[in-house]
């Protein structure tokens, strides 16, 4: 062979290489903060307007079985942000995402350009330096909470006399002039502005904190949802009968958001306040897609949509996350992108950190050893029906649980009680069967089950024998608690 063929050879081999690396899709990956699955007004559910993503539902597959595992801390976004970036399951999510390279690293080695703004709330070294090639208003766990925004409202008088969503002089989502969900979203379509002229794939990481409390928004969006058109939940509670036992009483910050007990009014104030900041939301995330589109990479891009888990506000008489119900462990979770089917629902259950190696497959970078989670695309190809045998979760050493086969167990350790609901009969878990003689054998199993399910998640937790509760832990627990 000649030197010129040899040249020319060389070229080309380059010239491939790098078309090979261009035609790498992006990723935009979504992420917002304690926002339930019944939220989006596709579901038909709740009152609450999302029409952005659900036009975003439309274009792809929404998974309505999208489970968070729980958390070992009150902090359950830590954990579920943890799981997302490290690929590891909940126990071992924590010194995983310490030691490992995370989501961001993989990318950015496979040649994507990485962006990180809005929330991150990582434990680790990269707690205050998200490991992003650009990194924009990098924000905390949560916007700060004001005692005028606890334990509220007590009644219409207490309403009109205290904290509202729109009032900036309480900070939180405020701090800084401009609402950080408008910031976030600002932000993202910055760098898709400069998307335009960028060679390299990227991976964009776009992480709002809405709609976590304190639920402020435009005054507009509050406006859209008048209290007398809000409906009290099905499974509304004034008070869950065992809140102290499972670590939901008035020690957990979550918790005492909204007065105990949880009356009509104060509920539907906070259901109002929640839907407002839902919508908010959604319309700066409507500007982001709208940036994709008109950035001229929409073709190629893959959207990931979820949320880091549920919330309950008034459901069962709870308030945050910190609990087993669908309602808290379950999240959006919507997929769109080229090769992804239009106007799909798909209920297996699947986890939210899923994610992270769906994005790898998409971008046929092999998956580390250590990323324990799943990617989704064989259930998207039809390749598969079974995604994982049963769904597990666990709340510190206060709650355990396992799905399977429409079967929920829940466990509560220092309660020495058990609730079992049949989620295809009961959706609204509304009826506990575990005490009827018939169903002893299901709740049998289960535990069976939840005990070997245990074993694979490295939980040595023995929920028939727990150990003393720490009190001392306790009374540090309502600060750590968001």
């Amino acid at each position: 062979m000649t030197q010129f063929l040899k040249i020319s050879l060389l070229l080309t081999l380059f010239a491939n290489s790098l078309f090979a690396e261009s035609a790498k899709p992006n990723i935009l990956f979504i992420l917002s903060d304690d926002q339930a699955l019944e939220t989006l007004s596709i579901m038909w559910e709740l009152e609450c307007q999302t029409p952005h993503l659900d036009s975003l539902a439309k274009e792809g597959i929404l998974f309505t079985r999208a489970y968070n595992m729980g958390s070992w801390s009150g902090a359950v976004c830590m954990a579920s942000r943890a799981m997302f970036n490290s690929g590891a399951f909940v126990n071992r999510a924590n010194q995983t995402v310490r030691k490992q390279p995370q989501w961001a690293q993989i990318m950015k080695a496979a040649g994507y350009k990485t962006y990180m703004t809005g929330k991150w709330h990582v434990p680790g070294k990269t707690f205050k330096n998200p490991p992003f090639d650009i990194t924009k208003n990098v924000r905390g766990g949560m916007p700060a909470q004001t005692e005028a925004g606890q334990n509220r409202p007590l009644h219409p008088q207490d309403y009109e006399q205290g904290w509202k969503p729109w009032d900036k002089q309480h900070g939180g989502f405020w701090e800084g002039g401009k609402h950080w969900t408008e910031v976030t979203a600002d932000d993202a379509i910055e760098f898709l502005d400069d998307a335009k002229d960028i060679d390299q794939p990227f991976f964009m990481y776009v992480g709002f904190n809405a709609p976590h409390d304190p639920r402020q928004a435009p005054k507009e969006y509050v406006d859209m949802y008048p209290i007398d058109k809000i409906s009290l939940p099905k499974n509304h509670l004034g008070l869950y009968p065992y809140r102290d036992q499972i670590g939901c009483g008035k020690q957990l910050r979550d918790a005492a958001i909204m007065p105990f007990p949880r009356n009509e009014y104060a509920t539907k104030i906070n259901r109002q306040e929640y839907f407002a900041a839902t919508t908010h939301m959604d319309h700066n995330i409507g500007r982001v897609l709208k940036a994709l589109k008109d950035s001229g990479k929409a073709d190629n891009t893959y959207v990931i949509f979820t949320s880091d888990h549920g919330l309950a506000v008034g459901e069962h008489g709870l308030v945050g996350k910190q609990n087993m119900y669908e309602h808290s462990m379950r999240a959006p979770f919507i997929i769109v992108g080229p090769s992804i089917p239009k106007g799909q629902r798909n209920a297996t259950s699947i986890y939210i950190q899923d994610a992270m190696a769906t994005s790898l497959d998409l971008a046929t970078i092999a998956k580390p050893e250590y990323v324990e989670f799943k990617s989704l695309l064989p259930l998207i190809e039809e390749k598969t029906k079974q995604h994982y045998p049963a769904i597990y979760g666990k709340y510190i050493n206060y709650q355990r649980m396992i799905l399977k086969d429409n079967w929920k167990l829940m466990v509560y350790p220092y309660a020495k009680k058990y609730r079992l609901y049949n989620l295809e009969k009961d959706p609204k878990e509304m009826h506990d069967l575990a005490d009827k003689p018939e169903y002893k054998a299901v709740l049998d199993t289960l535990k069976s089950d939840l005990k070997k399910l245990q074993v694979s998640m490295g939980d040595e937790f023995d929920f028939e024998n727990p150990p003393p509760i720490d009190y001392a832990a306790l009374k540090k627990f309502k600060k750590k608690s968001h």
